[in-house]
C-alpha cells in the first residue's frame, strides 16, 4: 500500500498518533528531504527500521515504478518536508503510477498549510482556488488573468518576492481588494494580516521571513446583461478559446450560468 501522510507544518503537537505508527512501522519511507524527516522522526521520538528513499522534483518521474513496486508487498509511506504531500510538493507522479498499477492509495490526513491559511484568513470559503507558487516571472501577467476569478484565491510565495508579488497582485486586483498574508503558520512568530492589497503591499515592503500563504478575496460578480455576456463568450471564441470553455469562464465572472450563455451563443452564431 502507498500512504501519503500528513505531517506538521510547524507545531510538532499537529502530528497525529496515526502519523506517528506509520512512520515507526513504514518498511519504506520516501521522503522529499530524508534529512528533514529523520531530524522529524528524532523530534518525535520515534525509532524506524524502514529504508529512506528521497524524492524530490527532480528525480520522482524516475524512481516511481520502483517506489510503486515496493508498494505492492509492503506499506510505503510517503511524506513531504512539511504538509500533505503531493499538494504543490513531490508524490503526484508517484500516486498516478500506483492507481495505473492497481496498487491501494490511502491517506493520514493532516496539517495542510492551504486549507489552515483559508480557515483563519476570514475570507469566503465557500469556492477557493489553490494556485500553488506564484510565478518567479510575469506575475502581473499572471495575476491580470485571474483578475476576475470570483473564487478566493490562494497562493503558496517565497519571503523574498512576497514584497513584488504584492505589488503586482495590487496592481492587478486593485489597491482596495481584500487579502490576507499568512506567516510562519502554527508556529511561534505566527502572523495572519487581513487587509487591502494596498495596505499589505507598504507593510511588507521591506525583507520578509519565513513560510508565506496569500490568500486573496475573489472578484465581486457584478450583474452583466444576457446579451453582453453572450458576446463576451463570442469574442473569446473568436481568439481561440472553444465555446464550452469560454462559456464556463464567463459564467464564472458573471454568475449567468453557463449552459445558457452556450446555447445562446449557439443561437447567436446560427443566425449569423
Amino acid at each position: 500500500m502507498l500512504i501519503l501522510a500528513a505531517t506538521p507544518i510547524g507545531n510538532l503537537g499537529d502530528a497525529s498518533p496515526r502519523l506517528r505508527e506509520a512512520l515507526a512501522n513504514a518498511s519504506v519511507i520516501v521522503a522529499e528531504d530524508t534529512r528533514s524527516t529523520k531530524h522529524l522522526l528524532q523530534a518525535l521520538g520515534l525509532t524506524t527500521d524502514a529504508q529512506f528513499v528521497a524524492l524530490h522534483d527532480h528525480n520522482e518521474v524516475a524512481k516511481a515504478a520502483n517506489i510503486v513496486a515496493r508498494a505492492t508487498d509492503s506499506d510505503v509511506v510517503l511524506v513531504s518536508d512539511a504538509g500533505m504531500p503531493a499538494i504543490s510538493d513531490p508524490g503526484y507522479v508517484v500516486v498516478r503510477a500506483a492507481h495505473e498499477a492497481g496498487v491501494t492509495v490511502s491517506a493520514i490526513p493532516g496539517p495542510s498549510a492551504v486549507i489552515t491559511a483559508l480557515a483563519v484568513a476570514g475570507l469566503p470559503t465557500d469556492r477557493f482556488a489553490f494556485e500553488g507558487f506564484v510565478p518567479r516571472k510575469g506575475q502581473r501577467a499572471y495575476f491580470d488573468g485571474l483578475a476576475r476569478e470570483p473564487r478566493t484565491l490562494v497562493f503558496y510565495e517565497s519571503p523574498h518576492r512576497l514584497a513584488e508579488t504584492l505589488v503586482a497582485a495590487r496592481e492587478a486586483f486593485g489597491a482596495d481588494r481584500l487579502a490576507c498574508v499568512i506567516r510562519e503558520l502554527t508556529k511561534l512568530h505566527e502572523e495572519v494580516a487581513r487587509a487591502p492589497l494596498a495596505e499589505l503591499a507598504d507593510r511588507f515592503a521591506g525583507e520578509n521571513r519565513g513560510e508565506i500563504v496569500l490568500v486573496v478575496a475573489g472578484a465581486e460578480v457584478v450583474a452583466v446583461p444576457l446579451e453582453v455576456a453572450v458576446g463576451d463568450v463570442l469574442a473569446r471564441v473568436e481568439s481561440g478559446e472553444r465555446l464550452k470553455e469560454a462559456s464556463r469562464a464567463v459564467a464564472d465572472a458573471t454568475g449567468i450560468p453557463a449552459r445558457d450563455l452556450y446555447n445562446a451563443a449557439l443561437g447567436r452564431s446560427a443566425g449569423a
